[in-house]
């Protein structure tokens, strides 16, 4: 009985890569693979021609994500550890002063809170008792003096802007 099960489980096999051979293939071309050549060939078309394309929404987000990454570098005027701008500065910027895109806020401002509040909000978002799982990535392997490092440092932001006047 058993082998009758597989010789029609074979067949059945057998007769669907048949019909899916004379149907084009599953990825030896087929309607994907014209699919796709097209999409190549407009692309070609589209940079030989000499007219100026709108923007595509990837293109446009790119754009606005070089921006954000433009101000998380040169934005500040002091020095900020690298740890912090490896960390932190892509969504509170360079200087702690928050980042939004569009009307999304990315980072809220840290710039002129307390050391202590700074460290207890680390710590929340550390534990769970905050949630944001960019934050809680990010500090998922950092011990306390770590934080205590960060905080310590966002809380001397507004003393070293300060300073450079």
């Amino acid at each position: 009985m058993k082998n009758v099960i597989v010789g029609i489980l074979t067949l059945i096999i057998f007769g669907l890569m048949g019909w899916t051979y004379s149907n084009g293939g599953a990825y030896n071309g087929g309607e994907h693979g014209k699919v796709i050549a097209d999409l190549g060939n407009r692309t070609t078309a589209a940079v030989q021609d000499s007219e100026p394309q709108e923007k595509s929404d990837r293109e446009k987000e790119d754009e606005a994500l070089n921006a954000l990454r433009e101000k998380a570098g040169n934005i500040n005027g002091f020095k900020v550890s690298d740890a912090y701008k490896s960390k932190c500065s892509s969504c509170h910027g360079v200087d702690g002063s928050g980042m939004q895109y569009g009307k999304k806020l990315m980072g809220p401002k840290l710039f002129g809170q307390s050391a202590d509040a700074i460290y207890k909000k680390l710590d929340d978002f550390k534990s769970g008792r905050k949630e944001n799982m960019v934050m809680k990535g990010l500090l998922l392997h950092m011990t306390k003096e770590d934080l205590r490092k960060f905080a310590d440092e966002i809380g001397e932001f507004p003393a070293r802007a300060k300073a450079l006047k």
